[in-house]
């Protein structure tokens, strides 16, 4: 049973979860010959202050 962990921000709605979701299963479903029912996707959600991209906090560059 494959398991994918997707990180990203805490700003996602859940309409747009529900197609991440989906869409992921369903790319890991057919890339493993294996029914979607058989993967989980799990989505973390982190803060701005707690990412670093180019050694600064993201919501510094967000500003």
């Amino acid at each position: 049973m494959p398991v994918v962990t997707i990180d990203g921000p805490e700003n996602t709605t859940k309409e747009s979860k529900k197609a991440i979701i989906e869409k992921v299963s369903k790319i890991v479903a057919d890339a493993y010959e294996m029914p979607v029912e058989s993967i989980t996707v799990l989505l973390r959600e982190n803060n701005a202050d707690n990412i670093g991209v180019g050694g600064e906090q993201l919501s510094e560059k967000q500003k």
